[in-house]
């Protein structure tokens, strides 16, 4: 009998740990209050921006850090005791990262203007810019994590390959954000200071989505984008679920089992990510998930 076929329901070292990385929590601790000032001000002050809450925005990108910001100290806790000076540092590299971003975007809403693709004056194309480059570093740093992650020891197979899975599903789904920063045909035909657009086939600014914005009419890459990276979420809970309900169900006891779902799981998920990408590049809209066949 091979260690996979031989029944277990967790590895020696506990799956969920509570992350003691201090730079890594305060961030998502500053994130969440600030989630729940943006959300006041949404309410209060609805400014619109490109035809949306202009606070909908921040409100988005503080819960997004803040479960990035969780979710990386998690998996920094996961480093070999010999690579933890290397966790660290990287810590303090996507928490300064993450702080520039967001302290652009509150301060473009506050000035009621956008954040994104705005190069309409020198100010608006430098903090452009800069926010490029953090989000441009914070990619390279999980990169850089995902190859110190994987071959950290871990004896359950399930488990290795979830985080494994999800760092390189959540990385491609990251780089989904680099195909809207170039500016579109009709940019280019008639400048107005906007060189980038999340939307394809349709303007930014038309119909979408409650909340979340995401065209209607068109494509739109942020729908890959969101789902892509948030595989450094649902992958490792999902081995969590299972390890949950091997108590209740016999059948998850087995290495192998977990294994096999995780496997079937993470190849659905690459599978529906390039679906989404290519059908956003298409300019179909993420309510016409059929549109590929018209």
């Amino acid at each position: 009998m091979t260690v996979l076929d031989r029944p277990s329901t967790a590895d020696t070292r506990p799956l969920v740990t509570r992350p003691a990385n201090r730079p890594l929590m305060t961030l998502a601790a500053l994130m969440a209050v600030t989630a729940v000032v943006t959300a006041a001000l949404a309410l209060v002050d609805p400014v619109q921006i490109t035809g949306r809450n202009g606070w909908f925005k921040p409100l988005k990108f503080a819960i997004s850090i803040s479960v990035y910001a969780v979710t990386l100290a998690w998996l920094l806790d996961r480093l070999p005791a010999r690579r933890q000076r290397l966790g660290r540092i990287a810590a303090w590299v996507v928490t300064v990262a993450l702080l520039i971003e967001i302290v652009i975007i509150v301060g473009a809403v506050a000035a009621g203007t956008t954040s994104h693709f705005n190069v309409s004056s020198p100010l608006a194309t430098t903090l452009w810019s800069v926010m490029g480059t953090s989000i441009a570093v914070v990619w390279v740093v999980t990169l850089a994590l995902a190859a110190l992650l994987w071959r950290a020891a871990d004896a359950d197979a399930a488990r290795r390959l979830a985080i494994r899975a999800g760092l390189v599903i959540g990385l491609a789904g990251m780089a989904v954000a680099f195909l809207m920063t170039s500016p579109t045909a009709e940019q280019l035909d008639d400048f107005a200071g906007v060189a980038g657009a999340h939307a394809v086939g349709a303007a930014d600014d038309g119909p979408g989505l409650p909340f979340l914005g995401w065209s209607t009419t068109g494509g739109d890459l942020r729908v890959p984008h969101f789902v892509g990276m948030h595989a450094l979420q649902a992958l490792p809970l999902l081995v969590l679920g299972l390890e949950a309900l091997a108590g209740r169900v016999p059948a998850l006891r087995y290495p192998r089992t977990r294994f096999r779902i995780v496997a079937v799981a993470s190849t659905g998920y690459a599978v529906v990510l390039v679906l989404l990408t290519l059908q956003a590049l298409a300019g179909i809209p993420v309510t016409d998930p059929l549109g590929f066949l018209r």
